[in-house]
Formats: C-alpha cells, structure tokens, sequence
C-alpha cells in the first residue's frame, strides 16, 4: 500500500509518494518539529516585548523584557506583540492537531523522534520569563518562607516584608496562606536556599522542576498508551506536546506539572502489578497539590482486580488509604508545616471567574437579583450556594464513575472525575484542565480525542490574558495598523501548510477500531 505524506525539503503544501520500502523514513516530522518552534518562539517574542500583557510588567523580575524602573513601559509594539503572541498560538494549534492526525495514519513513530520535538518546543518558554500566569512568583516566596522557618500554612508571602521575592507576588494572594502539600513546599525551600535567596534564580529552579515533571510525564505516557493496546505516538502528541503542556506548565512553571508526573507514575505502576507503588507515587502526588488523592482512590479500588463486589474492594481501599495517610502524615511531620494545607484548599476559589459555570452562573444570580431590586441577595452567599451545588454534582459524578470504573475504564474514570472537579468547581484555570487531558489522552477515542482538542485549542484563547487589551487596541489603534494586524493573523491561520496540517477533524474510520478498545482495570496486565 502507498501512504502520502510529507517530507521538509518540499514546498508548504507538497505532497510526495511514500512506498512500504521506506516505511522507517521519519523526516517528515522535521516539518511540524520547525513549524511548532517557529510558533512558540513567535509567542516568546511577543510576550517578552515590554508592555506585555502576557508576563509580568515590573523591574527585577527577569533578564530582559521587563522595564528597567518602574512607569518605563511602552506600548509602541503593543499591538505586534499580541499579533505575535496569538498567530504563534494559531499556527501552534494547527501544527499540533496536524502531527497527531498524521501521526494516527501513519503508526509506529519512533518515541525518540517526539522526545527530540518536545525538547526543540520548550526551549523559547525556558528563556523567557514566565508567561500567562504569575503564580510562580507566588511559588518562590512561599520558598523563601520556609527558607526562613515561616509557615506558608499560617501566613502570606507578604509576611516577607518588601523584596524581590514579595513585590512580584499578585496582591491577591498576598496575604493567602498556601494551599499546596508539604512535599512540594519542602522542594520549593529547598530550591529557595539552593538559589542562595536570589529571587530570579528561585524562579528559573521552579520552571525547571517543572520540566523535569514534564519529563515524568512524557516518560509515563508511552508506557501508559502501550498497555491499554494503543500506538504510542498519536497519544505523545495528543499529551504530552500539547499546547496547554508546553505553554502554561513549562512557559508558566505550574506545580501541577510535577502534580501530573507523579500522578501518571503511580498509575503506570499500577498497572504494571505494584500497587503499594502505585498508592505511594499518588500520595506524593497529592502531596504536591490535593487532587491527585484521587489516584489513591483508584488504585486502592482496582487493587484486587476486576469482578469484585463492593464489599470486597473494601478491605484494599482502607488499605491504600492508610498507606497514603502515612505518607502525608509523615511530610507534614517532617516538613515541620503540620496539616494546614487541608484548612487552605478553598484558598483559588477567591478567584471570581465567568469561565468556571459554578462561579459565573452565581455571579449571574446576584446579578439579575439587584437589577430586579433584590438588593438583600449577598453575591458572596449565592456564590456559596452555586458553587456547592457544583461540587456535589462533580462528587456525585465522580462517585458513579468509581462504582461504574470497570464497564467505564479506570483511566477514564479517573481522568473524567479529575475533568468534571475543574469544570465544576469554583475556578476554571487552563493548567488545571491537564490533569484530566494528559490521563484521558492513552485511552482516548474519538470522542475523547475531539474533547480534548476542544478543550486545548480553546483555552489559551479563552483563558488566558491578553484578550481585553487586544481589544482596546483595536478600537484606539491606527485602523491601517489594525487592519496590517490582522491580515496577518488571517494569514497565518490559512496559510498551506500541507493537508495534513490543515486537517482538523478526525476521521471516523481511522478512530473506530480505537473507540472499540476497553480500557482494563489499572491493576490488571
């Protein structure tokens, strides 16, 4: 049979013939590899002009691109940023969704080959300061906290006084008291004294652990896809190469990155026969940040194997539970922070956001309830109530997922559960939407796959800042620099980039025998 694909030496839109003879001949993907830094390096370039609305704007908070003193800033290449900044997003998003549905026609990729595309992708989100989120900057004081025997369960990062570790901290978290585990503030202070308290060097340690969680992901993904039947290319790319993986937990060094490693590691272990290794790397999993209890849960629920009544999944669940217990238990005492992390996991929901249902339809409530007149209705107490109802429909879910994991799979369970949680809860944030993605991705069929393209395409655009002062330069900007702007966004978003990357919907013949395959208990062979 002859496959059609395409090679780095042909035009933007060539095609060439491929015979079974070269069937091991990967330069094709040189293409989408070069495609995809040329992308990112677009969005680093246009964020790290000054005046960005996508990184921190203030002195002292990275090498270069930041103003020199305070009230310096420009907005000369405002409007070229954030043209840079989303075509980089656009022609990511194509070169991304074009790579995995080639990869799908095309099976049996070398990992190595994506292993070296990652490694080209991350580079621009490694040179430049940390973009889309500031919440590393909260990282590094809360380090430099412990650093100094403060407790982040107790205090705030202004508690530090005036620096370099606190003026970068957003004033609404300044006076919040943690809500991360023990183990990851243990690391965080740690990599706080290694940097010998030099804030910037905090920083560049954090994104760094960041990547190396990425590196625990992209090194459990292919083991993962493997034992549930699957190729393991189409499912790197889906994961591991997505854009939300590279932009928000490398070019904005969350903590969930490590969260996600770990957790990933604890269920492959699990699903190569160890549990107790499973139900440990959860643990301290959770132990970086809460949600990732949920592994526990399913790998305690899995343990004994498929076929068990209820009763007899009992004995294994307390079992993991108490292992995991354990291990909290022990880095709360020997991290010397106690248990106050639990007393703070309402801490992101003082976030107020129209993207997480629960938030914005409370916030519609009260609303709709002044302009009627109703000026008694407290907004803080609709929100209350909304919000709660929203989190027992996601327990009430993820309860029924649990019980149903075995006709359902466990991975899907668990990564639906992990989805529904932050769709439902008080605060929607793009990074939290990979901790169902990247556990979704090895046992995704097409409706899966479509869900999770959905939601990776989406949410940079939708999510992250940059958008309302897109908009106010449109309506004050030059029009013949507004219509240059976009010319060139509309050029980047049809240009022909070959047919496979400009194809973005799945092809119901290719994804049917996938969408047949069941997903086997975690515990299972």
């Amino acid at each position: 049979m002859t496959k059609v694909h395409l090679l780095p030496r042909q035009a933007l839109a060539g095609r060439v013939q491929l015979d079974e003879d070269d069937a091991d001949d990967w330069r094709f993907l040189r293409r989408p590899a070069l495609l995809g830094f040329v992308a990112l390096a677009g969005v680093a370039l246009g964020a790290s002009l000054t005046s960005s609305p996508f990184k921190l704007e203030m002195p002292g908070t990275w090498f270069f691109g930041v103003p020199s003193q305070p009230g310096t800033t420009s907005t000369a290449f405002l409007l070229f940023g954030l043209v840079a900044v989303y075509g980089g997003l656009v022609l990511l998003m194509r070169v991304w969704v074009g790579l995995a549905r080639a990869l799908t026609r095309r099976g049996g990729v070398p990992i190595k080959y994506l292993w070296l595309i990652l490694g080209l992708w991350i580079i621009p989100m490694l040179v430049i300061a940390p973009i889309f989120s500031r919440d590393v900057f909260s990282y590094a004081a809360q380090g430099e906290m412990v650093s100094r025997h403060i407790n982040p369960y107790n205090y705030g990062p202004f508690t530090l006084g005036a620096g370099p570790y606190v003026s970068p901290v957003d004033p609404l978290w300044g006076n919040t008291p943690a809500p991360y585990g023990p183990l990851f503030l243990m690391i965080d202070g740690f990599l706080a004294s290694a940097s010998l308290h030099h804030a910037i060097v905090t920083v560049i340690f954090l994104r760094l652990l960041s990547v190396a969680g990425v590196a625990l992901i992209a090194w459990c993904i292919p083991k993962l896809a493997r034992a549930y039947g699957r190729d393991a290319g189409p499912v790197f790319v889906l994961s591991v190469l997505n854009p939300l993986v590279v932009l928000t937990l490398v070019g904005a060094a969350h903590n969930d990155a490590i969260m996600i490693g770990l957790l990933l590691a604890g269920i492959t272990a699990a699903k190569s026969k160890h549990p107790v290794w499973g139900v440990v790397l959860c643990a301290l999993a959770a132990a970086i940040k809460a949600p990732a209890g949920l592994g526990v849960l399913y790998v305690g629920w899995e343990w004994m194997g498929a076929g068990l009544s209820l009763r007899q999944r009992i004995r294994p669940l307390v079992t993991a539970g108490l292992i995991a217990l354990g291990i909290l238990a022990a880095l709360s005492l020997v991290s010397g922070l106690g248990w106050g992390w639990v007393g703070n996991l309402e801490t992101p929901g003082t976030v107020r956001s129209w993207l997480a249902p629960a938030t914005g339809i409370g916030m519609l409530l009260s609303t709709i309830a002044h302009a009627v007149g109703l000026t008694g209705v407290s907004s803080t107490a609709v929100l209350s109530v909304t919000r709660v109802i929203g989190l027992l429909g996601a327990g009430a879910a993820a309860v029924y997922l649990l019980i149903n994991s075995e006709r359902i799979g466990a991975l899907r369970a668990l990564g639906l559960s992990l989805l529904l949680f932050v769709v439902l809860g008080p605060v929607v944030q793009p990074w939290y939407l990979t901790w169902g993605i990247l556990l979704l991705a090895p046992i995704a069929g097409r409706y899966l796959r479509s869900l999770i393209i959905a939601l990776s395409v989406a949410s940079p655009f939708i999510g992250l800042p940059g958008g309302r002062t897109l908009l106010d330069q449109l309506i004050h900007a030059n029009p013949l620099s507004v219509a240059l702007a976009l010319v060139v966004l509309l050029g980047v978003l049809l240009a022909p980039l070959g047919h496979w990357s400009t194809a973005w919907r799945w092809s119901a013949e290719e994804l049917d025998s996938e969408d047949r395959a069941t997903s086997a208990p975690l515990a299972a062979g």
